[in-house]
């Protein structure tokens, strides 16, 4: 019989997970098997419930996804050979762990994965379906008797250790869909089977406000929005016409048929038809060609013609929405520099061109207007790089009295009030790398540095670029400066942010404060090819975050 563990991903559902580790809890016990809780959180609450039913709680100690939770119980499992996946919104039926293990010890190895049936049941509100349509959550009936399946869901979903020692880890940057799914896919591509066990069946519960038609609805978009994503991911996404059709037959279906699921649907397909609107901006161009390097984002994010004009209008719609929010923010930095060491000193290095058009003026002026001690130094660009150029810089200052290094392009519009709001946001999410939001207007290829349509002031993130406007805090001093000597810098930034996970820093993107980078296009000045092979030598024996890496971790706003 193989050794077990259960692993149970969580986060700040401690009721959810009352229920499922109850009933996990005696099948476990009997069948000798770990019952392990990943937190990601953490959550005091949800230590306290793995703790009372004698499990394993491995938290972590910020919000890391789904996929990366899956990885850290395969972590704290070492040397079990069957590894049970379950969510922690689920509640076990009799004789379910026992059929998965006596299935895994009959099966041959060539069978990796084993799933079983998944009933949704809705608690505390009614729900009513035509039957017609799946349920609004994840389910799945393949029958009375055992069968291979073509796929297994994460909510009921074993793998032999031999499986993943083959294939690797779950992918991290996958969330909310196809977290599984790619793993699978990868499965499946050496040989691999899926086993469908009739008799290890679990039902997946809401409860609650969670089965109200509205909080329903509201899961259906997020997960539309996702599901449309893995498919660009996999290049298999339909056509505009047949989401659209798909929008129309959803729209239909409830009142038709008198079915609650009608809207459910409708949700989904919106977010479908929402996600795939996105993807018309060029930041959402098709995926990277065939030997792009995975330190770069892949596509240019080159802003203009008729899209950039309705870019700017959607940042004038947005600049309108947080008008108010940004004079809070610049009173709550005054009153903040105004106590006992409040004030910080801040240098700003930047290299200018004064051969072609530039806003280094005007960034000077507004950062002159700032309420901490700051210090602008420039250098013209010359015959050297840009960081052979601003290791120049550093060489000139005593860093040691400094906080903050600010390295600010000569090509960016900072708004005001923008040095200080920025700073406030940087200290109050704990980051030691960071850089301000891109306006959607802006030509920006990461699309995770561009501004979002929500109520964040900050995000923490896994990357930060290298411009145009980069921030150090003085922890990280000792580990990035000098800077190497380089001239363009690409790859820069994806082993920074590398050596930040290295040191446990925070770094993330500000959206309070977004700047404009409109002047010139990346790599205008410059040949790219050149500064791909830079990069490709610099990174060729150092750490870094690759393009799958890259992504939000969580969001906030200032207390």
């Amino acid at each position: 019989m193989p050794s077990t563990a259960v692993i149970v991903p969580t986060q700040a559902r401690a009721d959810y997970l009352d229920v499922a580790l109850a009933s996990l809890r005696p099948q476990t016990t009997a069948a000798g098997a770990a019952l392990i809780v990943v937190d990601d959180g953490p959550s005091t609450q949800t230590r306290e419930v793995a703790e009372r039913h004698g499990a394993l709680y491995v938290p972590h100690d910020a919000p890391r996804g789904l996929n990366a939770a899956r990885n850290t119980g395969i972590g704290a499992a070492d040397g079990v050979d069957l590894l049970v996946f379950v969510d922690d919104d689920v509640e076990v039926r009799d004789g379910w762990l026992a059929a998965l293990i006596a299935a895994a010890d009959a099966l041959p190895a060539e069978v990796g994965v084993l799933t079983g049936p998944i009933h949704a049941r809705f608690e505390d509100h009614r729900f009513r379906m035509c039957g017609r349509e799946g349920a609004p959550v994840t389910s799945l009936d393949l029958g009375p008797a055992d069968t291979d399946a073509p796929h297994a869901w994460g909510a009921n979903m074993a793998l032999r250790r031999s499986a993943i020692d083959r294939v690797g880890p779950f992918d991290e940057s996958r969330h909310l869909y196809g977290d599984e799914q790619e793993w699978q896919d990868r499965w499946r591509a050496t040989g691999g089977r899926l086993r469908y066990v009739a008799d290890a069946a679990l039902d997946h519960r809401r409860a609650g406000d969670d089965a109200r038609l509205r909080s329903l609805c509201g899961a259906a978009y997020r997960r539309g929005r996702a599901s449309r994503r893995f498919d660009v991911f996999q290049r298999r996404q339909p056509a505009t016409g047949a989401e659209l059709r798909t929008l129309v037959g959803c729209l239909a279906h409830g009142p038709r048929y008198l079915c609650m699921n009608g809207p459910v649907l409708t949700a989904h397909s919106w977010g479908r038809v929402r996600e795939m609107a996105a993807e018309w901006h060029p930041r959402h161009a098709a995926p990277p060609a065939a030997g792009t390097p995975d330190f770069l984002a892949g596509t240019s994010g080159t802003v203009g013609g008729k899209r950039a004009a309705l870019r700017r209008l959607g940042d004038r719609r947005l600049d309108r929405r947080g008008a108010r929010r940004r004079r809070t923010l610049r009173r709550k930095a005054a009153t903040a520099a105004a106590t006992d060491g409040g004030r910080r000193r801040v240098l700003v290095v930047g290299i200018e061109r004064p051969d072609i058009e530039g806003t280094m003026a005007a960034s000077h002026a507004e950062l002159a207007r700032s309420i901490h001690d700051v210090e602008v130094r420039t250098r013209p660009a010359g015959d050297l790089g840009k960081f052979e150029n601003l290791n120049r810089l550093l060489g000139e200052t005593a860093l040691a009295t400094v906080d903050w290094l600010l390295v600010v392009d000569d090509d960016v519009d900072l708004p005001a009030g923008f040095l200080d709001i920025f700073l406030l946001a940087c200290e109050d999410a704990g980051f030691r790398l960071a850089q301000p939001a891109h306006r959607l207007a802006s030509h920006a290829a990461w699309d995770v540095t561009r501004r979002r349509d929500r109520a964040h002031d900050w995000r923490e993130t896994t990357f930060v670029e290298i411009g145009p406007v980069t921030a150090f805090h003085r922890d990280t001093f000792r580990a990035l400066l000098p800077f190497p000597d380089l001239r363009m810098g690409w790859g820069l930034d994806a082993h920074w942010s590398a050596v930040a996970r290295e040191h446990g820093w925070r770094i993330g993107v500000v959206d309070a404060v977004p700047v404009g980078h409109t002047l010139r296009p990346v790599a205008d000045t410059y040949p790219r090819e050149a500064a791909i092979a830079e990069g490709r030598t610099f990174l060729a024996n150092r750490p870094y975050v690759s393009r799958d890496e890259v992504r939000t971790v969580r969001g906030g706003r200032v207390a």
